[in-house]
C-alpha cells in the first residue's frame, strides 16, 4: 500500500502522487470497478460578509435554492445552494481569490432556458463570455459577484 502524502504537503496541494510503481500499482489494483459514484458538491470561495451577495446571484438571478448549513459549519460564513440534484457550497477565504479557470459548469435542457439565463444576467450587468468551441454545446461564461468563473450550457 501506497503512504499518501499529508493534508498541506507539496503532493496534496498538486492533487497528485508522485509518479512510480507504487502509484502504478494503486492504480491498477483498483479495476474497472466505480470508485467514485457522485459529485456531492462544488465550493467556491467568496469574501467574509458577502452572504448577501452570494444569495443576490446564486438565488436571484440563477434561481438556486438556499439551503440551511449544518449549525457546527454556520460560524464559517458562507451559503450553500442546491436545486435538482445540483449542491454548490460558497465558503469564506481570507485573503480571498477568485476562482478565474477552474469553475463548475450548470447545464440545461432547453434552449430557452439558456437564453433567459443570457438575458437575465446581462440585464443585471453581467458580462458574457459566448464560446463556441466546445462541440454539441452552446456555451457561455460569467463571473459570480466576487469573480469566480461560472460555465452555463446547452445541448445543441
Amino acid at each position: 500500500m501506497i503512504a499518501l502524502p499529508k493534508r498541506g504537503s507539496a503532493g496534496v496541494a498538486r492533487g497528485n502522487l508522485a509518479p512510480g510503481p507504487e502509484a502504478e500499482q494503486l492504480y491498477a489494483s483498483e479495476g474497472p470497478h466505480r470508485m467514485l459514484t457522485a459529485l456531492h458538491h462544488v465550493q467556491l470561495a467568496m469574501p467574509e460578509g458577502a452572504e448577501d451577495q452570494a444569495r443576490a446571484f446564486y438565488n436571484g438571478l440563477l434561481g438556486l435554492t438556499e439551503v440551511d448549513k449544518p449549525a457546527a459549519l454556520r460560524a464559517r460564513g458562507g451559503v450553500w445552494f442546491e436545486q435538482a440534484g445540483l449542491r454548490l457550497h460558497l465558503g469564506t477565504e481570507t485573503p480571498f481569490r477568485p476562482a478565474c479557470k477552474a469553475h463548475p459548469a450548470f447545464q440545461t435542457d432547453d434552449l430557452d432556458n439558456l437564453d433567459n439565463l443570457a438575458a437575465r444576467l446581462t440585464g443585471a450587468g453581467v458580462d458574457l463570455v459566448h464560446d463556441a468551441e466546445l462541440p454539441g454545446y452552446r456555451r457561455f461564461y460569467a463571473g459570480d459577484p466576487f469573480g469566480n468563473r461560472i460555465e452555463f450550457l446547452q445541448v445543441k
